[in-house]
């Protein structure tokens, strides 16, 4: 925000000089960043954080420096005689879209003569580094500059209809705007129209129909609430930013507009002529929302550590416009005003005080009651699932959240709806070797792509042995509404598919030694069909594992053996177990026995192995898959001999024959009937 010094002292005239001046506003938390002199003037550059947009006008800032240098606030009388003209008679507003636009107000000025603005007008406009156009534009802009109140003024002549519609945008509609290029308008923005055409983008800028020319006579001013999120999108859809834009986007006061419409009213009747319509037209869909707020003398000294004194207090107060309602000796009963909108807590009024008091008036030895903080049990979670995966060799990635549209395709393990479209796609994939995928638009409902990709950037930097892990949001789509957004985890590796899945293993064991996990035939197409798996817990799936296809390998420009897993850390951390409890060991010793199934070459082991689980009982302690094993000549041609090995163990007593032989019989009985296997010989 460029500040004019000559400018500001129009509102406040503070005693001390202009370096004490910006010293006092930096250590307030509005940084200085230059003073450069100007004519007989000096520009104040000041950094003006997003939460304050009161401060992207003059009257803001000589708010901020009443309090500060401890003298008055003078704000200018808006006073202007109306003609007997009804403003109604002359024009109609509409609303269309109270979405977009909450408040519109219209005001009309008639019989104005344009020519240069008066030189101190022009001046405060050059100082702050605006180009004087005519006298009625650069009213307009000096009155935004002067409250922080976008407006723009219309030609009320080529206004069609004299009528006022805000709306979206019709099909295929163009609109040329001010800066003399054509923009072409797509539903979600926000297009002011006459009662035939569009005359301006709400909130970003005017058409170059209706601007202001020479040959204007008769002005109508707008001064609106326009959506900031529209805003935002639209000047991103476009490229095309403005300090009306740059405002909006940062939402304006949408209760003191009015006031900036009746000043723009005023300063045109003196200086460009003309008579003011009698009334305004407001169309106010807005509805206060603003609460009282409790301020306690007790945790402003608890907060700060120091005592305050009541009057500075109460001074701080009235400076930043806040009413005070009730006052008590234990607490202030307040209203904030409405161009504070960052002001909604007890804290934030502690906070306030604070930084007008002086931070640096604190003592160094002040007392400041604190409590220790702690993890969330997801914090700890992720602490745990950080620390497995370094021991183990990996290192965490950070990948962007948008994928181009083929690799969202090819990989969603998750849902099959249609992800997000962002409208301000990244760049295309530009890696060398990599081939040309298109825009990198679609919200990611996976961390498989991205970390793929990050691996053949690896792979073609002459760096082939890395192991990745991203720990990140996806974006599931619901049938209505915004998306799912679980956390989760993703890792790629060039290790095979058995020492990635020995690594889930060990890592929800590290979580829940417990937890009940089981793995099932995976549907993933990136996938190699005999080297993945789904896992589940009972009926809920919590992720996937599998080794990268030839084809899957080719898509994603990977030139070795690639494993990748994803598993669901939202609902892992619902298994967590914190707290670690003792387990006896049984004290019985274990036995073994090795098992040599001949099945279908389409089973796989996920298959076999869960049918093992699932009948060999309570006895089962661990199952362990050796190797496999092909010989047409012996089994015939689609067939393969599959070795396991089960390791069966009781807490009560030593397993006899009879105990081993039952677990054995039932085991290969089950596989017999549910998978057509047959026990070799």
């Amino acid at each position: 925000m460029d500040v004019s010094w000559e400018w500001l002292q129009q509102y406040v005239s503070p005693k001390c000089s202009l370096d004490e001046v910006t010293d006092r506003l930096t250590m307030s938390g509005l940084n200085h960043e230059s003073t450069t002199a100007i004519d007989h003037d000096f520009c104040i550059d000041l950094e003006v954080t997003s939460n304050r947009p009161d401060c992207l006008g003059h009257l803001g800032v000589a708010r901020e420096v009443a309090i500060l240098a401890d003298c008055p606030l003078q704000i200018p009388e808006v006073k202007f005689a109306e003609s007997d003209e009804d403003i109604s008679k002359l024009c109609s507003v509409v609303i269309e879209c109270p979405e977009l636009c909450r408040r519109y107000t219209a005001r009309l000025v008639r019989g104005v003569k344009i020519g240069p603005s008066p030189e101190w007008l022009a001046r405060r406009l050059r100082t702050i580094g605006i180009t004087p156009i005519n006298n009625v534009v650069d009213i307009s802009n000096y009155v935004m500059m002067e409250c922080g109140q976008p407006l723009h003024t219309f030609d009320f002549g080529k206004l069609a209809g004299g009528k006022i519609v805000v709306r979206e945008p019709k099909p295929n509609e163009k609109i040329a705007a001010i800066d003399h290029n054509e923009y072409g308008l797509v539903p979600g923005m926000c297009v002011i129209a006459d009662a035939t055409k569009p005359v301006a983008i709400g909130g970003v800028m005017g058409g170059a129909e209706t601007e202001i020319n020479n040959s204007t006579r008769d002005v109508l001013i707008e001064a609106a609430w326009f959506a900031p999120g529209s805003v935002r999108s639209t000047a991103r859809k476009l490229n095309l930013h403005s300090d009306s834009s740059f405002r909006f986007e940062r939402n304006t006061d949408i209760e003191a507009l009015e006031w900036a419409s009746r000043r723009c009213a005023q300063l045109i009747a003196e200086i460009a002529g003309g008579k003011v319509a009698k009334g305004c037209i407001d169309i106010n869909l807005f509805k206060p929302e603003r609460k009282p707020v409790s301020l306690r003398p007790t945790q402003i000294e608890r907060i700060l550590g120091i005592a305050i004194p009541t009057d500075f207090v109460r001074k701080v107060l009235a400076g930043l416009g806040v009413q005070i309602q009730q006052e008590s000796a234990d607490e202030f009963r307040v209203l904030c005003p409405s161009w504070r909108k960052d002001l909604s807590r007890e804290i934030d009024l502690i906070e306030e005080i604070g930084r007008l008091y002086g931070y640096d008036k604190v003592p160094d030895n002040v007392t400041v009651a604190m409590a220790p903080s702690y993890k969330s049990s997801q914090t700890r979670m992720i602490d745990k699932v950080r620390r497995v995966l370094s021991a183990a060799g990996f290192d965490e990635a950070m990948c962007p959240s948008l994928l181009p549209e083929p690799w969202s395709k090819a990989c969603s393990p998750w849902t099959d709806r249609e992800p997000f479209i962002s409208h301000q796609p990244m760049l295309g994939v530009l890696e060398k070797g990599s081939q040309n995928v298109g825009a990198v638009n679609c919200l990611r409902r996976t961390l498989i792509p991205s970390l793929l990709e990050a691996k053949r950037i690896n792979e073609y930097r002459s760096n082939p042995d890395i192991d990745l892990f991203e720990i990140a949001h996806v974006y599931l789509p619901k049938a209505e509404g915004l998306p799912q957004e679980p956390l989760m985890l993703g890792l790629v590796s060039g290790r095979d598919f058995a020492a990635l899945k020995g690594l889930v293993e060990t890592l929800l064991r590290e979580l829940n030694p417990e937890i009940a996990m089981r793995y099932e035939a995976s549907k993933v197409e990136i996938f190699d069909i005999n080297r993945s798996a789904t896992i589940q817990n009972g009926e809920t799936m919590i992720g996937h594992l599998g080794q990268i296809s030839a084809a899957g390998k080719k898509m994603f420009g990977l030139r070795q053996n690639t494993t990748v897993v994803e598993l669901d850390l939202s609902f892992l951390a619902t298994q967590v177990v914190d707290v670690r409890r003792h387990q006896a060991i049984s004290e019985f010793p274990a036995v073994k026995r090795d098992f040599n199934f001949i099945l279908a070459e389409s089973t796989p082991w996920v298959d076999l192995e869960k049918t093992v689980r699932d009948h060999a009982g309570p006895l089962l302690e661990s199952i362990q898959f050796r190797e496999t094993f092909r010989d047409e000549k012996r089994d015939g041609a689609g067939k393969k001999r599959i070795l396991l090995s089960l390791q069966l163990r009781s807490k009560e007593n030593t397993l006899s024959g009879p105990q081993v032989e039952s677990v054995c019989d039932a085991v290969v009985q089950a596989c017999q009937s549910s998978l057509g296997a047959t026990l070799a010989s």
